[in-house]
């Protein structure tokens, strides 16, 4: 079964600055995006960042400015560059990705915890 392994979360102070990876275990065919999600406690899963196969970017306004999402969709590999993090973006965040014809994101990481606190 593949699966989607992140790597870099952990904890950090506010302000700080943190990478997450993700990489494929195996190769996943025609993948056209991958993302990051992240939920706190008591909320609902979130898309903040997503790259499209043609390299187009995008962002939730809670990260937008601050986060970075960088990538090879080809290669079913993407990072998430995390600046001047906030208390509020501790969750845990999953890497995605969807293939064509789904409808919405269909292969998911286990999560990663990052906690922004002093």
């Amino acid at each position: 079964q593949v699966q989607l392994v992140e790597s870099g979360g952990g904890l950090v102070q506010p302000g700080g600055s943190l990478t997450l990876s993700c990489a494929t275990s195996r190769s996943i065919p025609s993948i056209n995006a991958m993302g990051w999600y992240r939920q706190a406690p008591g909320k609902v899963r979130e898309l903040i960042a997503i790259i499209l196969s043609s390299g187009s970017t995008n962002y939730a306004d809670s990260v937008k400015g601050r986060f970075t999402i960088s990538g090879d969709i080809a290669k079913g590999t993407v990072n998430l560059q995390m600046t001047s993090l906030k208390p509020e973006d501790t969750a845990v965040y999953y890497c995605s990705a969807r293939t064509v014809y789904a409808s919405m994101f269909n292969y998911w990481g286990q999560g990663t915890q990052i906690t922004v606190s002093s």
